[in-house]
């Protein structure tokens, strides 16, 4: 039988924060320097976070020198807005961190940091962490109050045995993920060679026109047209706030879960019944392509999984012929395509971005043998893709089931 012991965490670890930086000093490369945001993001995923900024290699390695930075095994946490996210440092990862917006764990002595990890993110740990905030508008964290955090502490054999279990699925959804990566970046460099610099097969043999467009010398056969003669943009449906439920069949997807290349299953919006006037092509199926409307317009992302409905400010692109899936999702994710989008969009507070305006958007169109022929080589490179994120998906609720159980000893391991 698994004991365990009331104890505060203030006696097994150090809680601090970072040094303060001043947003004058915040540079476009350099070291990596993570808000609340960024953190987030890399705890549901270890994908590449977006909107990086980053500090100086002179002012990290000054920092490093007198105070110390972020190690394996160190544990930050969201401490301001959205709270309570945990990141646990990898291997080699060299970056700093904005004070006040994360709290950092280390110096771990009695206790297993990944195991730490894991209870935070149970529902007992979240419990916990809710009687440490401040503020009611916006809740934060407090090192004071977090130092009076109080866990159920298994014998640290056990701990350790805990975290191997639970971190053997997170290894293989990381394992995933970076073969979802290559897959992509093979995808990318395909579209690169034959979309952009024309070595597409049999082009030796192709005779090359004047557009008489910005898009300048095109092969014979192809043309510059509107991105409507290649797919629809549908927008999604304007759900009512006061039919949300806190849980329910049908997953509600926003702007928030589109990010560029990424679904981010993160739901917070639900229903059970689908509304009478809901357009069949608001029900998302997988494999369907979505595109933001609204702040970072112009990111786009492949759905993965099922029960999920369309909100309004995202849009589906529906191809409006075969074969034309794969080419549609890499020319979105094209950055002078993105940049184009977002010269398009209006709005002072926060971009946005019509259907309309998309569809009238020019793009070059290959000509049909040749998109039959693109589509046949990276069709597998994305089934692929949506394979392995189904199976992250699950080895991900299977964690999730098993974190709350085997932190509390409600399961106990053999």
């Amino acid at each position: 039988m698994v004991s365990f012991q009331k104890v505060k965490i203030k006696d097994y670890c150090e809680i601090t924060s970072s040094k303060r930086i001043f947003a004058d000093e915040y540079l476009s490369s350099g070291v990596p320097f993570y808000r609340g945001k960024e953190i987030s993001e890399k705890q549901r995923s270890s994908a590449e976070v977006s909107d990086l900024i980053y500090i100086s290699r002179d002012k990290f390695e000054e920092i490093k020198a007198k105070y110390g930075v972020p190690q394996k095994g160190d544990l930050l946490l969201t401490s301001v807005g959205t709270i309570g996210n945990p990141y646990l440092v990898k291997e080699n990862e060299e970056f700093y961190f904005k004070d006040g917006n994360l709290t950092w764990f280390r110096n771990f002595h009695g206790i297993n940091g990944q195991w730490l990890y894991y209870w935070l993110l149970s529902p007992q740990g979240k419990s916990e962490l809710n009687k440490c905030t401040i503020g009611s508008s916006q809740k934060a964290y407090t090192i004071n109050l977090l130092y009076g955090l109080q866990i159920e502490l298994p014998e640290l054999p056990t701990q350790t045995r805990i975290a191997s279990v639970l971190s053997a699925y997170d290894d293989l959804i990381e394992n995933n993920e970076k073969r979802i990566k290559a897959l992509e970046q093979m995808s990318q460099l395909l579209y690169t060679e034959w979309f952009i610099k024309f070595k597409f097969p049999g082009h030796e043999k192709e005779k090359m026109i004047n557009s008489g467009t910005e898009y300048g010398m095109i092969p014979e056969g192809w043309k510059v047209g509107k991105i409507s003669e290649l797919v629809n943009v549908i927008s999604g449906f304007p759900f009512k706030g006061s039919t949300y439920q806190e849980s329910g069949k049908y997953k509600i997807v926003t702007i928030k879960n589109v990010h560029d290349g990424k679904f981010v299953l993160n739901f917070d919006s639900f229903i059970d019944d689908l509304p009478s006037k809901l357009p069949e092509n608001c029900i998302l199926n997988s494999g369907d392509i979505l595109l933001s409307l609204t702040g970072n317009v112009g990111r786009i992302c492949v759905v993965y999984g099922s029960d999920y409905l369309l909100n309004q400010r995202v849009a589906k692109l529906n191809p409006t012929g075969t074969n034309k899936r794969e080419y549609i999702y890499l020319l979105f994710r094209q950055k002078r395509f993105q940049q184009k989008l977002e010269g398009m969009s209006n709005g002072a507070a926060q971009q946005n971005l019509s259907p309309i305006q998309v569809k009238d958007v020019k793009v070059i169109i290959p000509s049909s043998e040749i998109l039959n022929e693109f589509s046949h080589l990276v069709k597998k490179h994305f089934d692929l893709v949506l394979s392995l994120q189904d199976e992250n998906q699950n080895l991900s609720q299977i964690r999730d089931l098993l974190i709350p159980q085997l932190v509390t000893g409600k399961r106990e391991l053999k």
